[in-house]
């Protein structure tokens, strides 16, 4: 142990001395000055996030943080101009007076552009993007995702499934499957929360109400060291601080569920308040009910909540809340069970300016998952609960040293507590006399981490991004390293070239049957397997083609060691390696992606090749086989047209290459003397040796902005799987009778909605 903490150290330590003798060398000249500030919103005063910043006439720029700041250094003394666009906002300019040695704060308001003005054609001078080396990261505007609906909802995860490499298990599941990665694998944050379930009825949509978001962001592969804890994504969302200049609220009504949102100031700062509720179980208690046949009872809610202050000109304190419920109940004779699923988070973060070259945000945050299910089958009497909490401080600054260099470094340690309970013995008061059908598990744990990464444009064509985490997993007693690196070459004007590696080590792991499950346990990994690990390998070209346009081509490799499949029979496990086989696996592909981020006309087109391959020595005979997410072929299209400013069209369209499943090759039927009846044995193909023919759906939306009460007021009109196409679900086996039959399980048809939405 004291070794590998010395390695450790050492590691740091060079890390650090090699960004501290960059910094020496290239020191702020003092005979120049400084802009920093925040960029936001003219009308509600929300910062935003992205936006670009450049000095007119000069290579310098910067983007602004998730927290909307900015900070560019080494300016000549004069007059300037500082050039600020982004997407949906009227470019602006402003002019400033730079003093030698000094710094000056701006906060610049934008003005929302209108769909069919020829502002919002306007971009800035590139030269920039160099500060950023992303990888694979996509940010899609929050007005196109929200274009993306079911049943009249709007939904992050449906809308983020319509980009290249990110896979669904089927048409009802917002899960993502991203370049060969579980769900599992992603790690979601939502203002520096962990969200373990992010999802609703079942998977049917995600957990997270888009009026409450305002920014998102995926990173499909080579994300920076300022992440850890996962092997495949990053999924980055922010939610409003809320309108600090009037009080504002929105009232919608859905087919699936209906939601309000109110926000308005506060003292210095401002407030945001919102929720959702589903009333499926009121529009299925209006239909005929077949006594032998009932419908279950579905019933979900989420509440977003978040207060900002600006305790000063550098200081920024906001509290973020955020809740979810789904349940489940259904009775029938002879049988009665329950299921309640929940998540629970809050986060406290403080932003403050320590110089206007140095900004930290420091994040306080508690969430927690549960997974209850219990009932009564004939008499019988079962409950099992589950609950994985974590207590996380992270803290990064954010060194934005110099005009080409940024350096970025920080702490996270998260506490947590694993918890599963079961009993299968008959009784739940405690009373039984079968203590073997009683199981519990309490487990507390721990991780730390510290990172540091810089950006160094090293000239006007080279960018360089190293990085390096280093954890310590308690449980596990092990101390892994997770080294990051990206290169940049601008090969010519609007053309980039981008290169990325880095290892990634994952310690918590997810129970999961392969097939449709309401019951999930998330576990820890002991000292009976290792951690699991991913080496990413990412080559990318970026380039924009026309005005407007944005077109990216990524190569991917993917080394996977340490995976996991469930040990489905195994209900009494005593440590990990009861739990799971492990394994190991590789995934490779090559995406496309070609988008519209502005203008009348928006959305993109996107196309992906990838090919996923798994081997475990405990499966399949130890041959490799291809896992269910395995798609060759993705194909996803959007659009959406402002026709004026009352009317809006957009259309979706995707195809999928069938996902594969384990079928049946044959059965065995054998009688025993003096049985009346026949015992039938099927024997399984190749594990997920088959697949099912291709999936393929068409979306179409229309969307009317008038007045309602001179208020603003909106109907949607969404037409689902237009032309009522059936992909398979799954296919299910009957092996009660003498031959087994197949039944192919299908989705939904076409499905039309109309929903409403009126502001004021």
């Amino acid at each position: 142990m004291q070794q590998l903490l010395r390695h450790t150290s050492i590691l740091l330590v060079m890390l650090t001395t090699a960004v501290g003798i960059s910094l020496a060398a290239i020191e702020p000249d003092p005979d120049k000055g400084a802009i920093n500030g925040f960029i936001e919103d003219t009308t509600s005063k929300e910062t935003l996030v992205g936006a670009t910043v450049t000095i007119k006439g000069t290579k310098l720029g910067a983007y602004t943080n998730k927290s909307g700041y900015f900070s560019v250094s080494n300016i000549p003394p004069g007059e300037q101009t500082v050039v600020v666009t982004s997407v949906g906002y009227i470019r602006k300019e402003v002019k400033v007076r730079i003093e030698a040695g000094s710094s000056v704060k701006l906060r610049v308001q934008m003005i929302q552009s209108k769909a069919t003005t020829k502002e919002v054609l306007v971009s800035a001078e590139r030269t920039e993007d160099k500060r950023q080396i992303s990888i694979s990261q996509v940010n899609i505007p929050m007005e196109q995702l929200s274009q993306i609906r079911i049943g009249g909802e709007a939904d992050i995860f449906r809308a983020l499934q319509m980009l290249p490499g990110v896979l669904s298990s089927s048409q009802i599941s917002s899960g993502l499957y991203i370049r060969g990665g579980s769900p599992d694998q992603n790690l979601v944050l939502l203002d520096g929360m962990t969200v373990y379930n992010p999802t609703h009825l079942f998977g049917f949509i995600s957990a997270f109400n888009n009026d409450a978001v305002k920014d998102v962001d995926l990173i499909k592969g080579g994300f920076p060291a300022e992440y850890g804890g996962r092997m495949s994504a990053v999924l980055n969302i922010t939610q409003k601080d809320g309108n600090r200049d009037h009080v504002e609220g929105l009232v919608g009504i859905g087919l699936i569920s209906s939601r309000a949102s109110l926000q308005g100031p506060l003292g210095n700062g401002s407030w945001f308040l919102g929720g959702r509720a589903t009333y499926l179980d009121l529009l299925l208690g209006l239909l005929p009910e077949d006594p032998e046949s009932p419908f279950p009872n579905f019933n979900f809610y989420d509440v977003n909540a978040k207060l900002t202050q600006n305790l000063s000109d550098d200081d920024k304190l906001s509290i973020s809340g955020f809740l979810t419920r789904d349940k489940l109940n259904f009775e029938q004779p002879g049988l009665l069970f329950n299921v309640g699923i929940g998540n629970r988070a809050t986060s406290l973060r403080w932003s403050h300016i320590y110089a206007s070259d140095l900004f930290s945000v420091a994040t306080v945050s508690a969430s927690r998952y549960d997974n209850g299910f219990d009932g009564n089958q004939a008499g019988f009497q079962f409950a099992i609960d589950n609950s994985i909490t974590d207590y996380s401080l992270k803290t990064e600054f954010e060194w934005f040293t110099a005009e080409n260099l940024t350096f970025k470094f920080g702490y996270e340690g998260t506490i947590y507590n694993f918890t599963y309970e079961q009993n299968t013995s008959g009784r739940t008061d405690g009373s039984t006399n079968n203590q073997s059908s009683v199981f519990l598990l309490d487990v507390w744990d721990n991780i730390h981490s510290v990172f540091a990464q810089n950006t160094w444009n090293i000239t006007d064509a080279w960018s360089l991004q190293s990085g390096l985490r280093a954890n310590y997993w308690s449980k596990s007693d092990q101390f892994l390293f997770d080294p990051r690196l990206a290169l940049r070459f601008q090969l010519a004007d609007g053309v980039a070239l981008k290169a990325a590696w880095g290892i990634y080590h994952q310690y918590l792991r997810l129970a999961s049957a392969p097939d449709f499950t309401f019951f999930d346990t998330w576990l820890p990994t002991d000292n009976t397997v290792p951690a699991g690990r991913a080496d990413h390998y990412i080559v990318a070209v970026e380039t924009q083609p026309f005005e407007g346009f944005d077109f990216n081509v990524d190569v991917y490799y993917k080394k996977l060691f340490n995976i996991n499949e469930l040990r489905q029979n195994n209900t009494q496990a005593r440590k990990v390696s009861d739990v799971f086989y492990i394994g190991n696996g590789e995934t490779y592909g090559a995406e496309f992606f070609l988008q519209k981020k502005m203008g009348q006309f928006t959305g993109w087109i996107g196309y992906a090749l990838g090919f996923v391959y798994s081997q475990f020595d405990s499966i399949n005979q130890g041959v490799t086989f291809r896992p269910k997410f395995d798609r060759r072929h993705d194909l996803k299209i959007t659009g959406l047209f402002r026709l004026n400013e009352r009317w809006e069209f957009g259309a979706s369209f995707m195809f999928q290459s069938g996902q594969s499943y384990t079928g049946a090759t044959s059965s065995l039927g054998g009688r025993m003397p003096g049985w009346d009846g026949g015992i039938v044995m099927v024997n399984p193909s190749q594990r997920w040796g088959l697949r099912l023919p291709s999936s393929h759906q068409l979306n179409l939306n229309v969307n009317y902005n008038t007045t309602l009460f001179d208020l603003p007021f909106r109907i949607f009109l969404d037409v689902f799987n237009v032309y009522s196409r059936r992909d398979i679900w799954f296919r299910f086996y009957d092996t009660t009778e003498a031959i087994p039959t197949v039944t192919d399980v299908r989705l939904l048809p076409i499905l039309p909605t109309i929903s409403f939405e009126l502001k004021f």
